[in-house]
């Protein structure tokens, strides 16, 4: 399994799901999941969260699936939409000898009602759980 960022991530059932696929597939499936839920369910992102997630916005850090849900419940938009431009991974290892893989994205998000997009980024580090 992956989970994710200093957010971790539990990334669907990644055990068997991810034999022989490269970090950069797994990064890329990751990215393209998550962001679509982020534009069309927000409320389904708490499933990609665990107890021990930590989600750092604008300096402020905030630990927990049930406080980084109501974080991204008082984003102040309702709809959006990402547009990636890169998906950068790399294999990573943490201590403990826990692996897993660093990801750094790049876009922009075109909120509802404005006329011009903003860009963003974001480093994401999936482990295997």
């Amino acid at each position: 399994l992956f989970g994710f960022f200093a957010n971790r991530f539990n990334f669907y059932t990644m055990a068997e799901t991810n034999k022989g696929r490269s970090e950069e597939e797994v990064a890329r499936a990751f990215v393209n999941h998550y962001y679509h839920l982020f534009d069309n369910d927000r409320s389904s992102l708490f499933t990609l969260y665990s107890s021990t997630s930590l989600l750092t916005f604008e300096g402020q850090k905030i630990y927990g699936v049930e406080d980084i849900f109501n974080k991204l419940k008082q984003l102040p938009f309702d709809q959006c939409r990402h547009l990636i431009s890169t998906v950068d991974s790399q294999p990573s290892s943490m201590a403990g000898g826990c692996g897993g893989i660093l990801v750094f994205v790049s876009g922009s998000i075109q909120l509802h009602g404005e006329d011009h997009p903003l860009r963003f980024s974001q480093v994401l580090t999936l482990l295997y759980l």
